[in-house]
């Protein structure tokens, strides 16, 4: 959205809300005091209840900046601002709850009334940003509120940021002129197309340029004066726009060192903080899974020994965070002659060279003979990776990142394989739950690379919730 109306945008979000969360709590006390005949647990009088709402629901919508709804990182972005949004309810509920002990003042007259404001608002606001979002696109439509832009650069980049801006009742931007070679104008756009960017900077004012965006850096220092100078000559926004694609890798920040604008690329957003939080969140939920499943783990074991006489856990030696080995922990699926070697060596071991150069090409083979019967099962099942919540527990793992590598596959990833150790390594991840087995180990890389550079704490609970339901399918499991 333009940053000229996106703080506008803000605001109306901001008294939008905070009518909307009036209106639902007071539809949920005149649901539950005035159309409900059963007593009720505290004499709370509809202008008390109005007074302490008056002091609270403020605090509500601090809550809801603070975690971004009044972003256009989140408000551009429909799920995640559905997330955000029950979040950001269930905090506002759980204060409203504890002002009601802190202060031993009851803020609700019945704890109905509790269930039916967390309802209410979170549905109503739901509906309330919807509308929202369709005038706005309505306005985009009609040319209301867009940024009428030229854009200058020479990097593929640049291309890619015009077609992306060019659905104007999404972006609010309408993409007039581009300065640079021709390839980098998407064609079919009614763009108009200037070769120098001098000659484009003497059309501002016919086209009412009201924004332009840089995406390369010339030699000359004059003449990228020259293109800041004329927006700040035509009052015109400038923005600067890296068109190398190495930094929209991991997380960037922008600061300012020595009186200079300074952007700092990570590999991966995953730090500071967010790490804190990764880190307790799996050692909570392992522990409660080693608890919960100690049954099944005490089954499998002795089926283990049954079954499949020998060692009951296969170890595995992985390179995960930082390119740290770790002891991989997993019910043995293999014959307990097999997985001391690559698996190259002991197909050719078994006269099996085809199968050596398929594992060679593919890093994994259909139909592999070492494994057992039973074997077969558990990896069908998926339940030979349950050990694996043990190396979460001990902090070797997470529960969601990408797969850990054998070290020989070291070679076959390359340069990424840096990229993909910039995370600790984890029991399930983008590959497993985007068709594992059926993807080539290329895909699988690229897959595990995005989700290095792309981490956030929503994609993690996506990926638990679909690992699920492929575990339940069976599907990609071999």
């Amino acid at each position: 959205m333009p940053a000229k109306n996106s703080k506008f945008f803000s605001l109306i979000l901001v008294s939008a809300d905070f009518i909307v969360l009036l209106a639902a709590f007071t539809g949920a006390y005149i649901a539950r005091v005035k159309l409900d005949d059963r007593p009720l647990l505290n004499p709370v009088f509809a202008a008390d209840y109005v007074t302490n709402l008056a002091v609270l629901l403020p605090i509500w919508i601090i809550i809801f900046a603070i975690i971004g709804l009044y972003s256009s990182h989140t408000y551009n972005r429909r799920l995640v601002e559905w997330g955000k949004i029950f979040v950001g309810c269930s905090i506002g509920i759980l204060i409203i709850i504890g002002w009601e002990y802190a202060t031993m003042r009851p803020m609700f007259p019945a704890r109905l009334v509790a269930l039916y404001a967390l309802a209410g608002s979170f549905g109503l606001i739901l509906l309330e940003r919807e509308i929202i979002r369709v005038l706005r696109d309505i306005s985009y439509r009609y040319g209301r509120g867009i940024s009428r832009v030229l854009i200058i650069g020479n990097s593929p980049a640049t291309r890619d940021i015009a077609f992306q801006l060019s659905d104007t009742r999404k972006s609010g931007y309408q993409v007039v002129a581009m300065a640079g070679p021709s390839r980098i104008v998407p064609r079919n756009l009614g763009i108009i197309h200037y070769s120098d960017f001098d000659e484009a900077l003497a059309h501002i004012t016919p086209h009412r340029i009201n924004a332009i965006i840089q995406t390369d850096l010339y030699d000359s220092a004059e003449r990228n004066q020259l293109i800041l100078g004329a927006a700040q000559l035509h009052h015109i926004r400038y923005s600067f726009i890296p068109g190398e694609p190495e930094f929209y890798a991991g997380k960037n920040t922008v600061d300012v060192f020595l009186g200079y604008p300074m952007i700092t690329v990570s590999q991966t957003p995953l730090i500071g903080w967010g790490a804190i939080a990764k880190r307790i969140f799996d050692s909570i939920v392992a522990f409660v899974l080693i608890v919960l499943l100690s049954p099944l783990f005490c089954l499998l074991i002795v089926l283990q020994k049954i079954l499949s006489p020998g060692p009951v856990f296969y170890i595995s030696q992985r390179l995960s965070q930082f390119s740290k080995p770790v002891r991989l922990i997993k019910f043995r699926s293999m014959d307990a002659r097999y997985g001391s070697r690559d698996a190259a060596e002991e197909f050719r071991a078994m006269g099996r060279e085809d199968l050596a150069r398929e594992y060679e090409r593919h890093r994994k083979v259909d139909n592999d003979p070492r494994i057992t019967r039973f074997g077969k099962f558990l990896r069908d099942t998926s339940l030979d990776e349950l050990p694996q919540v043990f190396n979460v527990l001990r902090g070797e793992l997470s529960l969601v990142g990408p797969r850990p590598i054998l070290p020989q596959e070291v070679m076959f990833s390359d340069h990424k394989a840096a990229l993909l150790h910039s995370v600790k390594s984890g029991v399930t991840g983008l590959w497993q739950v985007s068709g594992r087995s059926n993807l080539s180990f290329e895909d699988r890389i690229e897959l595990e690379t995005f989700y290095a550079q792309n981490w956030s704490f929503w994609l993690d609970i996506k990926i638990l919730f679909k690992t699920i339901g492929v575990v339940l399918r069976k599907t990609g499991a071999k």
